[in-house]
């Protein structure tokens, strides 16, 4: 069999799973549990007999991945697709560099392996847990069918990892995988194990900026899991990443149609909230909120974790190619760190050991790729005669992990980067994040919208529809 071809009924994948009747079987055990948990959690129930017009992976060739057609979500083809295996592949990075790739785990990074795949895993039904409620408040079809896309490909992204868990890990990959789908986003027993993804998205707002910065996140994420030595993994990642850019497309445009929306009325001598649009300043503290939760997903600034998982192999960085020194064994960078020695909020610029600041890296593209998403932001408002402009706030701004968390730093410090006091932090968190009348107005513009062609008031239309299609095409029957 061709390495893209599908088998099985049950659980399309190219991996050959009919030839491990033991994995088979696992996970064919799993598949209910699973199914549970997307009837119990996932998109509200009224929506589960919908006709829904997805892209379905059927193969990782070109013409396999992106099959358009109306599937109900229950029914949805969750699958399992690794890129095909490179003969004479090595590794492309850390002490194992040049060596052949592993197609089995290495003893010695067992742990350290399972810690970042179900790390990864955890991620994929925590949103769609975050995001459950929200068919009930689409502001258009269009939007109904991007959302369930999202979700179907996160439930996707999850068969990925707890295929990785099961053939790879055995009975404590197994128990991975169970506790994968017993966790719950925002639960206080037993919450999801990154803090963003048990953060509440309660409206259309959050969600398009969740998949903004959130998503974008996991692209970076990805990205370094693609280079890994363990080549199951590497090959898994990039797969996904075909699937997360539409995730992103989601966030970036949806974020855009919205300030687009609300300049077209400013640019008509009408107030945004007289017109059920969203105010520039509300947009603004959203930004700041997603983009300060989705920083602390890299983690800390000087990480010995970071270290390890670049020396054993395991985690590269971004398009590792692109860098001429693969091993690392020298160089530093320059951060500003807080020294709490000179005072509260006191910075200085300090030199660490390269290797240690694998998470900075990986976050200073990231920024970059944000950056380039908010620029086109400000060229809509440009267009529509507005003067304002967003900006991204300091890496400093409400950290909630890392050297500039108050419990590390001291301190806490205001969009700019400068340190304020938790009085001045208190008297004026409402200026730079959403205060609750804010949210409160965001909730009130959240009403369904599911004629064809018709869309609410507070977000513009798309330019172009999904597949070719129209704007008006039944996307949600």
């Amino acid at each position: 069999m061709s390495v893209a071809a599908v088998s099985d009924d049950k659980i399309p994948n190219n991996v050959d799973l009919a030839s491990d009747k033991r994995l088979q079987r696992a996970l064919e055990q799993w598949l209910p549990s699973y199914l549970g948990w997307w009837q119990e959690i996932g998109p509200e129930r009224s929506f589960q007999a919908r006709d829904v017009y997805l892209r379905t992976a059927i193969s990782v060739e070109t013409d396999g991945w992106a099959n358009f057609d109306y599937v109900k979500m229950p029914d949805y083809r969750w699958g399992i697709f690794l890129t095909p295996r490179e003969e004479g592949k090595t590794i492309g990075f850390g002490d194992h560099m040049g060596e052949p790739v592993w197609n089995e785990v290495p003893g010695e990074y067992r742990n350290m392996l399972r810690r970042i795949i179900v790390t990864q895993a955890d991620t994929e039904p925590a949103s769609v847990e975050q995001q459950r409620l929200l068919g009930m408040t689409a502001p258009s079809l269009y939007d109904l069918r991007n959302l369930f896309q999202v979700n179907v490909e996160e439930g996707r992204h999850l068969w990925a990892m707890v295929y990785l868990l099961h053939s790879h890990f055995g009975k404590d990959g197994r128990e991975e995988a169970e506790a994968l789908l017993e966790r719950r986003s925002g639960d206080a027993d037993k919450p999801r194990i990154l803090g963003a993804f048990n953060q509440p998205i309660t409206n259309w707002l959050d969600f398009f900026f969740f998949t903004m910065f959130t998503d974008r996140d996991g692209k970076f994420q990805l990205y370094a899991l693609a280079e890994s030595g363990f080549d199951p993994l590497a090959r898994t990642t990039r797969f996904m990443l075909t699937e997360e850019a539409h995730h992103m497309f989601v966030g970036e445009t949806g974020v855009d149609r919205v300030v687009q929306r609300t300049a077209q009325v400013m640019q008509q001598g009408k107030d945004p909230r007289q017109e059920g649009a969203i105010p520039i300043e509300i947009l603004q503290k959203y930004l700041h909120l997603w983009f300060s939760l989705s920083e602390d997903l890299f983690g800390g600034e000087i990480s010995s974790n970071a270290a390890d998982f670049f020396a054993s192999g395991l985690k590269g960085r971004y398009k590792e190619a692109q860098y001429e020194d693969h091993k690392v064994l020298t160089g530093e960078y320059r951060m500003t760190v807080p020294d709490t020695t000179k005072g509260v909020g006191k910075l200085v610029e300090k030199d660490v050991p390269l290797r240690t600041a694998m998470n900075e890296v990986l976050r200073d593209n990231y920024v970059d790729d944000c950056q380039r998403a908010v620029d086109k932001w400000n060229r809509t408002l440009e267009r529509h005669g507005q003067s304002a402009r967003f900006t991204l706030p300091s890496r400093r701004f409400h950290r909630n992990q890392g050297l500039f968390a108050p419990q590390q730093a001291g301190t806490r410090f205001d969009p700019a980067g400068a340190p304020l006091s938790d009085d001045d932090w208190s008297r004026r968190r409402d200026e730079w994040l959403p205060s609750a009348a804010d949210m409160a107005y965001v909730e009130s513009l959240m009403k369904q919208v599911t004629a064809p062609g018709q869309i609410a008031a507070w977000v513009a239309p798309p330019s172009k529809g999904i597949n070719g299609q129209g704007f008006d095409f039944v996307y949600v029957k």
